[in-house]
C-alpha cells in the first residue's frame, strides 16, 4: 500500500491510459533515496499486470511490462542495462531492419556483426523494438536507478523517449534528485516527502502507538524508508538522535542491522554487493572460492533485506547494498573483488573487479582495462571508452603508455561531445609530459615527447576545446606553439604526419576564427615542412590577402579530392578539416555543393555517433537550407543543433546558431528577433548576424545604418562571410539609395572579384546587379536574370527582379515592369519577407497595377503541416515505406503513420497516391 501518492498514482495512471488509447508518453520520477520511487514503479507494474487478470485495454489486449534497474558498479560498462532491457524479448529483433537488429545483436553478443553500432543507430532501434512490441498490445517500460544507467544505455533509452509519439508505449524512469540532470527533455515529477498525516497512517498501519509517531516522523523527516527503518529500528535504539542527513541515518540504520547477522551471511552479502547485477551463478562461483555458499544468504532473507528468486539476487532497496559494502573493511571488499574476478567470465566484468582490487599502480589490471576500453570504442560507446582509459592510465607502471591512454581518453570524451572533461584529460596528459620532460636527457623514461601520436591528440583535443569553449584564436596559435616547440629548427621536407596535421588543423581554426595571421603562418610553415603546398591551407591564404582569382580555384581542387579521402589523420584534425571543407563550399558559392556536402556529414556524424561534430554540420545544412528558400527546414536543424549543443555543453556553438535564425528574421522582417540575438552575441562571433542586421536595415528602409554597419568591409576571413552572405551587395544598394554611389567602390570591387572567381550563376548574377546599380543601366539587369534562371538563391533572385522592375517602371516600360515585378512579389511571398513584400507591392501599384495583396497571403496547406510532418509526406510522397521513413528520421513507424493520419486531411488528401499531384517545396 502506499501512502500519501494519490496525485502520483493518478498521473501515472493517466499515463498508462494514454498508452492503453494508442498514444505514448514518458516520464521521470525524481526524488531522494527512500522516497518510494521504487514503491511507484512496483505499483504502476501491478496496475498494468491487472490487465492480465481480466482488466484489459478494452480491445482485449494486455499490457507487457519492460523492467531494467540501473546498478552503480556497472555505470562504465556500456550497454549493460540495455542487456538488462532487451534480452527478455530479443526474438522481436527478426521484425527490425538489418541494420537495427545487427546493431542490438552486436550489444546482445548473439550475432556476427563484430563492429558495434552507433549511438543513433542504437537508440533508433531500441525505439523500432518499443513500437514492434506496442503493436501487440500496450507496452509499460520501467527504468530503475537511473541515475546509476551506463551513459551508452541512457543515451539510447532516451532518444528513443523523446521520440516516442503514437506507439502505445508508456515509459517511467525513477532517479535522485543529487544526479544532475538525469533524463533532459523528459517532463518530470518531483516525489515530496509525506507529510504528518499520510507518515502517521503508515506507521500506524505497522502497529506503532500513536503516541511514537512524531518523533518518529521528526527523525525521518517524511522520507518513506526512513519511517519503516526507524520504527523498525524503535526497540532497539529508542534513544537514537543523530545530527545526520535522513539516507545516511537510514544506512546507519541497515548497518546495524546488518551486524547482527552471521559472519558467513555478511560475507554473502558483500559478495552480492560487489557484484552488483544480481547474477546468481557468479555469485555462487565467487562464494565457492571464499568458503561460503547460498545457504549462507537465509538469514538475510529472513530478515527482508534480501530475496532470492527467478535466478537473481536482490536487495530490497539500494542503500542496503551500500551498507553492505561500505559497512565491510577494506580487506574483506579486496578480497570480495579478487575471488568475483577469478570467477568471472565476461572480460569487461572482470576488469571492473580488477580495477576495484587494485590499490595502487597495477600492469595487469591497467591492460584489462585498457581492453575493455577498446571494445567499448569498437562498439562507439565513446564516453565509456574514455571512461576506461582514463583508469586504465591511473593503474599503469609505465609512463608512455599512461599518456598515450589519457590522450586517447580526452580525445574520446571529444568525440562524445564532453569537451570539459576532454580539456581536463588532455590538461593531466600535457602535465605528464612536462613533468618528464626534465627526465628524457639520460633517457631514464619517456612520455608525449617520446610519442609524437599521442602528443598530436592531446594538442589536437585541447584546441578543439579551445575553439567550442574558450578563446578561438587560442585554438590556432596553441597548434602553432606546439609545432614550434617540437622543431624549432627542422628541415624541409623533415616534418613528421603528426606536425602536418597539426598545421593544416591551425590553418582550419584560424580560418574559422576570423585570424588571417595565423593561417598564413600554419601556410608557410607547411609548405616548409612538407615541402609542398596544400591545397586547403595555399587557398585559405590566398583568400586571406585577397586574392580570390587563385584562392577559390584552390578549395574547389580541395573538395574535387575529396576531403574525406586524403590520408590519414587524427580525429581532432579530420573535425577541423570536415569542418572547413563544409564551409568552403559556401566559400564557394556553390550552394548545391555546400548542401550536398552537409547532408553527408550529417549522415556521417549520425551514423558514427559523433554528436560533438553534428552541431557544425547541420549549422552549415540549415545554412544552405535558408539560402535555397527552405526557411522551415533550415529552423528544424537549428533548432535540432541547439539541443545537442546545449546538451553537450557547446556554448560557442550554441551562439554562433543564432547567425542562421538572425538572417531568417531580418529576411522575414522580425527586427525584435534581430536584434536579440544581436544582443547574445560576443563582437568577436557578430560577422554573420550583423550581415542580417545590415539586410535587415536595408528592408526597412534604413539605409544609414545598412551602409554603416560593415564599412569598410570586415578583413580577411570574415570578408567571404560579407560576400557569401550578398552583404556586399546589401551595402552596394545602401549607397546607391543614399544616393552616395562612391561609398559602394570598395564593396563592389570584392564583389565583382569574388563573382569572377567563383562558378556559382548566383554570385555572378548578383556582381551584375550591383553593376546595373552603380551603371543604371538595363543590360546587366537582364544578364543577372538570364544567370539566375539556372537557379539557387531564390531571394536573390527576387531582389535583381525587384530591382530591374523598379528601373523599367522608372524607363516608363510599366508592361514589362509588372512582369518580373510579380514574379518577385511572389517569391517574397511565399518566403514570408514582409519587408520585401511591401516594397514590391508599392513598385506594381506604382507600375499600374490594380490589384496588388496588402499583406502575405494565407498560408497554403504544407503550411499548415509541423515541420515533422513535412518531412514526413515528401518522404511518403517520393515512395518511402513507413519503415524507410522511420529510419531516416529516428522515428518509429506507428509515429510515421500517425503523422500522415494528422497530414492527410490538413493537405486535402486520403492517400499516399494521391500525395504525388502536390507540390511540397
Amino acid at each position: 500500500m502506499l501512502y500519501g501518492r494519490t496525485a502520483e498514482q493518478e498521473r501515472l495512471a493517466r499515463l498508462l491510459a494514454e498508452a492503453c488509447a494508442g498514444r505514448s508518453g514518458a516520464l521521470l520520477l525524481r526524488g531522494e533515496a527512500g522516497i518510494g520511487k521504487t514503491a511507484l514503479l512496483d505499483w504502476l507494474a501491478g496496475t498494468a499486470a491487472a490487465h492480465a487478470h481480466g482488466e484489459t485495454t478494452g480491445d482485449g489486449r494486455e499490457v507487457r511490462v519492460l523492467r531494467v534497474t540501473g546498478v552503480e558498479p556497472e555505470a562504465d560498462l556500456a550497454f549493460g542495462g540495455l542487456v538488462q532491457l532487451l534480452w527478455p524479448v530479443q526474438d522481436c529483433l527478426n521484425a527490425l531492419p538489418a541494420p537495427q537488429a545487427a546493431a542490438l545483436r552486436a550489444i546482445l553478443g548473439t550475432g556476427r556483426e563484430q563492429r558495434g553500432p552507433d549511438r543513433f543507430l542504437t537508440g533508433l532501434a531500441v525505439l523500432t523494438v518499443l513500437a514492434e512490441l506496442a503493436e501487440d498490445g500496450p507496452l509499460l517500460c520501467l527504468v530503475d536507478d537511473a541515475q546509476w544507467l551506463d551513459r551508452a544505455t541512457a543515451e539510447a533509452l532516451l532518444f528513443a523517449a523523446r521520440r516516442l509519439a503514437a506507439e502505445g508505449v508508456a515509459m517511467v524512469l525513477a532517479g535522485r534528485d543529487d544526479d544532475g540532470s538525469i533524463a533532459p527533455g523528459i517532463p518530470e515529477l518531483p516525489l515530496l516527502r509525506l507529510d504528518f498525516e499520510a507518515s502517521s497512517r503508515l506507521l500506524a498501519d505497522r502497529g506503532r502507538a500513536p503516541a511514537l509517531h512524531s518523533q518518529i516522523i521528526t527523525e525521518s523527516a517524511g522520507n518513506p524508508l526512513a519511517l519503516i527503518e526507524f520504527d523498525a529500528a524503535r526497540s532497539d535504539q529508542p534513544h537514537q538522535h543523530a545530527p545526520l542527513p535522513v539516507a545516511d541515518r537510514v544506512s546507519s540504520a541497515f548497518r546495524a542491522r546488518i551486524g547482527g547477522l552471521p559472519e558467513r551471511t555478511r560475507l554473502m552479502m558483500l559478495i552480492a554487493a560487489a557484484e552488483g547485477r544480481g547474477d546468481l551463478p557468479l555469485l555462487l562461483r565467487a562464494s565457492e572460492l571464499l568458503g561460503v555458499d547460498l545457504g549462507d544468504l537465509a538469514e538475510a532473507e529472513r530478515t527482508g533485506l534480501m530475496y532470492v528468486m527467478d535466478g537473481a539476487v536482490t536487495f530490497r532497496h539500494p542503500l542496503i547494498a551500500s551498507a553492505t559494502y561500505q559497512g565491510a573493511v577494506l580487506a574483506r571488499r579486496i578480497a570480495v573483488h579478487r575471488a568475483l574476478a577469478e570467477a568471472a567470465t565476461d572480460p569487461d566484468c572482470r576488469a571492473r573487479h580488477l580495477l576495484a582490487v587494485a590499490t595502487g599502480p597495477d600492469q595487469e589490471a591497467a591492460l584489462e582495462l585498457a581492453a575493455a576500453a577498446g571494445r567499448a570504442r569498437g562498439r562507439t560507446a565513446y564516453a565509456a571508452a574514455s571512461g576506461l582509459f582514463g583508469q586504465a592510465a591511473r593503474l599503469t607502471t609505465e609512463p608512455r603508455q599512461r599518456a598515450s591512454w589519457l590522450a586517447e581518453a580526452a580525445a574520446l570524451a571529444l568525440a562524445a561531445g564532453h569537451a570539459t572533461q576532454a580539456d581536463r584529460l588532455a590538461q593531466e596528459a600535457d602535465e605528464l609530459a612536462d613533468g618528464l620532460a626534465g627526465e628524457l636527457a639520460d633517457g631514464s623514461v619517456d612520455g608525449l615527447a617520446d610519442d609524437p601520436a599521442a602528443g598530436a591528440r592531446v594538442a589536437s583535443v585541447r584546441a578543439a576545446v579551445a575553439f567550442e569553449l574558450g578563446d578561438r584564436n587560442e585554438a590556432a596559435h596553441g597548434l602553432l606553439a606546439r609545432v614550434g616547440n617540437a622543431a624549432p629548427n627542422a628541415a624541409p621536407n623533415s616534418a613528421p604526419p603528426e606536425a602536418s596535421g597539426l598545421l593544416r588543423t591551425a590553418a582550419a581554426y584560424g580560418w574559422l576564427a576570423g585570424d588571417a595571421d595565423a593561417v598564413r603562418t600554419a601556410a608557410a610553415r607547411l609548405a616548409t615542412a612538407v615541402g609542398a603546398a596544400d591545397p586547403l591551407v595555399e587557398g585559405l591564404e590566398r583568400l586571406c590577402d585577397d586574392d580570390a582569382e587563385h584562392g577559390l580555384p584552390l578549395l574547389t581542387r580541395f573538395l574535387e579530392g575529396r576531403p574525406d579521402a586524403t590520408g590519414p589523420r587524427d580525429a581532432a584534425e579530420e573535425q577541423a578539416v570536415r569542418m572547413l571543407a563544409l564551409t568552403c563550399g559556401l566559400l564557394l558559392g556553390d550552394d548545391e555543393a555546400a548542401h550536398a556536402l552537409a547532408s553527408a556529414e550529417v549522415r556521417r556524424c549520425r551514423s558514427q555517433a559523433l554528436i560533438g561534430q553534428l552541431p557544425y554540420a547541420l549549422d552549415v545544412l540549415a545554412q544552405t537550407q535558408l539560402l535555397a528558400g527552405h526557411h522551415r527546414d533550415a529552423e528544424a536543424a537549428v533548432t535540432e543543433a541547439e539541443e545537442i549543443a546545449r546538451d553537450t555543453g557547446m556554448r560557442r556553438r550554441l551562439v554562433r546558431l543564432g547567425a542562421v535564425r538572425a538572417r531568417m528574421a531580418a529576411i522575414e522582417g522580425d527586427a525584435r528577433r534581430v536584434r536579440e540575438l544581436a544582443d547574445a552575441t560576443p563582437p568577436a562571433l557578430r560577422t554573420g548576424v550583423d550581415c542580417a542586421l545590415v539586410l535587415l536595415d536595408l528592408g526597412l528602409g534604413d539605409f544609414g545604418s545598412a551602409l554603416g554597419l560593415l564599412d569598410p568591409p570586415p578583413p580577411g576571413p570574415d570578408r567571404y562571410t560579407w560576400l557569401s552572405l550578398s552583404t556586399a551587395a546589401d551595402q552596394i544598394e545602401a549607397a546607391v539609395r543614399l544616393g552616395q554611389p562612391e561609398r559602394a567602390e570598395e564593396a563592389l570591387r570584392h564583389c565583382e572579384s569574388w563573382a569572377r572567381a567563383t562558378t556559382a550563376p548566383w554570385a555572378q548574377a548578383v556582381a551584375l546587379r550591383c553593376r546595373a546599380l552603380i551603371d543604371d543601366r538595363p543590360e546587366p539587369y537582364a544578364q543577372a536574370l538570364h544567370l539566375h534562371e539556372k537557379g539557387g538563391r531564390p531571394f536573390e533572385r527576387a531582389r535583381t527582379e525587384l530591382l530591374y522592375g523598379e528601373w523599367l517602371r522608372r524607363a516608363r516600360r510599366p508592361n514589362e515592369a509588372r512582369e518580373v515585378l510579380r514574379s518577385a512579389l511572389a517569391t517574397f511571398e511565399r518566403l514570408r519577407a514582409e519587408p520585401w513584400v511591401r516594397r514590391a507591392g508599392a513598385e506594381l501599384r506604382a507600375a499600374g497595377e490594380r490589384r496588388v495583396a496588402a499583406r502575405v497571403p494565407a498560408e497554403s496547406p504544407i503550411d499548415r503541416l509541423t515541420p515533422q510532418e513535412l518531412q514526413v509526406v515528401r518522404l511518403a510522397r517520393d515512395g518511402s515505406s513507413s519503415r524507410e521513413i522511420a529510419a531516416q528520421l529516428f522515428l518509429s513507424r506507428r509515429t510515421v503513420e500517425h503523422h500522415l493520419y494528422k497530414a492527410y486531411p490538413k493537405l486535402g488528401v486520403g492517400s499516399r497516391r494521391e500525395l504525388a499531384r502536390l507540390d511540397l517545396g
